[in-house]
Parts: structure tokens; sequence; C-alpha cells
């Protein structure tokens, strides 16, 4: 029982650290929801990718200001 709450308590914090999930203001209709599920795929392919070794952060923005970077994670 206690893994599950680590996993789930290590998610949440990854994706209040990268994507400030948090500091949110998303509240009308599904656009919460809609949001976490995207920051969750995100971080996924943001996870998968390990051709560098930076942070989850700096791939981030790394996919935010590199079109080839960007086409690498998302295996366009």
């Amino acid at each position: 029982m206690r893994s599950h709450w680590a996993v789930e308590n290590n998610l949440d914090w990854s994706l209040d650290v990268i994507f400030k999930e948090d500091a949110s203001l998303k509240k009308k209709d599904h656009s919460a929801l809609n949001y976490n599920m995207i920051t969750k795929i995100a971080l996924h392919l943001i996870d998968m990718e390990s051709s560098t070794k930076k942070s989850k952060r700096s791939k981030r923005l790394l996919c935010a200001l590199d079109n080839k970077y960007r086409e690498k994670i998302l295996k366009i």
C-alpha cells in the first residue's frame, strides 16, 4: 500500500515541479482534467527519452525551443 502512495506522491511532485500544476488556474469545465492528462503524457514522453542526461525540466524547455528535439521526443 505504501509503495502505491509513494509512486502517486512522486508523480504529483514531478507534475508540480516540472509543469507548475499546483499554480495552474484552469478551472472551467474539464480544462483541469484535460491539462492533467496532457501533462502526464508529456512527462511520460520526457521520461522515455534517454539520449541526453538533462533534467526533466531542462528536457521540457528544450522541447519548447528546439523543433528537432521535440520531434525526437514525439517520435515523428
